[in-house]
């Protein structure tokens, strides 16, 4: 019953991507990324005789996440061709051109034909299945194979299907796991109570890994330092419109104060929407373009700013901004290293604050709105002294005068958020010892 409950979603959920796709990019790029996908796979791998491991990722959160392993994989065991698979079109726009792994597909939906059609294809030897995006038939089908697949930073809370009375098929998926990696004793103590303790290690998150290998190979941002100029800044980073609502009046109010913002999505209707809420903003590709132009020059262009404040056909000096508008995607991990303090994205959605580490690995202060319950390091850094959440604008603009304001509670504050990182960090080598001992490659 529980099976046909699950075929059922599947023909409803390709329905519906199907009818979105009219009108929303995202599911529009789903449908087309997945054409003729069997014939690619096969032009691509089905001749290539090299062994193979498969990594899959919901998105690019997670594809972050198992990046530490896999790059260790490649150096460690180089004779082995890797295969990344997406489920969301965010993902695998943002990393399709990346070149550390030989090939990068989208997932074709999960269905008992395409379980079978994509292994007999790809042939994987070991399967790295990072985090969450469970799905039956694949997971089934690679435990029929007896295909070894390791499930990479597992995080599991009380209110997931596995612990509901209707979590029988999510349960029979965790069973096709040869090991199942998880973030923390919680989450083993949770597994125990349906039944798992033979095959779990807590193992840590590969993210902190992934996150200090980010610092150790930094490469300074272009205008960056210009932009600056040595004042206080504030990076926000992954923002949606809510976060932007809490900062507007603030960065309005402070000109002296720099603010960076890279929002979650930057299509061009949502880079016009931010820059209505703020009153001295340049786009970070318009700042550029100004910079290169005037190498040589002394005098100072202007840049049009749309602003709800302003005539549209006004200009606004790049030079006087106090907030830079990110309009690209692919920096924000390096952006941070700007912060004098980092505000974190997504606490005021549903989903709740997008990555805090990316911050906290560079020792600096991190605030973020109410909703962060699911993730245990901003808990862990609100403990610890290193983060901070505000439920409103008046709280923001308090917390970060004061923080600006006091010297040695930055620094401290910020002191802890680099050790917390360093001292969590070690998941890959852990993992990494799993698949030698176990002899699941071969060299």
């Amino acid at each position: 019953m529980h099976l046909l409950f699950y075929s059922f979603f599947l023909v409803l959920y390709r329905l519906g991507i199907s009818l979105a796709s009219g009108f929303n990019s995202k599911a529009r790029s789903w449908i087309t990324g997945r054409k003729f996908i069997f014939t690619h796979l096969q032009e691509s791998i089905g001749q290539n005789n090299a062994p193979l491991i498969w990594m899959h990722c919901a998105s690019l959160g997670e594809f972050e996440q198992g990046r530490p392993l896999l790059e260790t994989i490649r150096k460690k065991y180089p004779s082995y061709k890797l295969l990344v698979t997406f489920f969301s079109p965010s993902g695998f726009e943002i990393i399709r051109n990346y070149n550390g792994v030989d090939y990068i597909f989208y997932l074709p939906l999960d269905s008992n034909k395409n379980a079978r059609q994509f292994l007999e294809i790809t042939k994987p030897k070991l399967v790295l299945w990072i985090k969450y995006d469970y799905w039956y038939f694949y997971l089934s089908a690679l435990k029929q194979k007896n295909i070894p697949t390791l499930l990479i930073s597992g995080s599991f809370r009380i209110e997931q299907p596995f612990f509901k009375w209707y979590g029988k098929l999510h349960i029979r998926m965790l069973d096709c796991f040869k090991q199942i990696f998880v973030q923390t004793q919680a989450s083993i103590e949770l597994l125990k109570s349906i039944g798992f303790s033979q095959k779990i290690i807590a193992s840590g998150d590969t993210r902190f890994d992934r996150v200090l290998e980010i610092v150790s190979h930094f490469e300074p941002i272009e205008g960056l330092d210009d932009f600056c100029k040595n004042q206080p800044v504030v990076v926000a980073g992954s923002t949606w419109i809510e976060d932007e609502e809490e900062l507007d009046h603030y960065a309005n109010t402070y000109p002296n104060i720099k603010f960076i913002i890279a929002p979650h999505e930057v299509s061009e209707l949502r880079l016009k929407e931010i820059e209505k809420l703020f009153n001295r903003c340049v786009r970070y590709s318009a700042l550029i373009k100004e910079n290169r132009t005037n190498a040589i020059k002394t005098e100072v262009r202007s840049v049009t700013v749309q602003s709800e404040t302003r005539d549209q056909n006004e200009t606004f000096p790049a030079t006087n901004a106090n907030v830079l508008l990110i309009d690209n995607i692919g920096m924000l991990s390096r952006l941070y290293r700007y912060a004098t303090i980092a505000y974190i994205g997504g606490g005021f959605g549903n989903d709740g604050v997008h990555n805090v580490l990316e911050a906290a690995v560079y020792g600096k202060p991190v605030i973020f709105g109410p909703v962060y319950e699911k993730y245990k390091e901003a808990i862990e850094l609100l403990e610890a002294g290193a983060a901070y959440s505000i439920e409103t604008a008046l709280e923001l603009e308090e917390l970060m005068n004061n923080m600006l304001s006091d010297e040695e509670w930055l620094k401290q504050s910020g002191n802890v958020a680099r050790n917390y990182v360093r001292e969590k960090a070690g998941a890959t080598e852990v993992i990494m010892n799993y698949i030698q001992e176990n002899r699941l490659l071969t060299s």
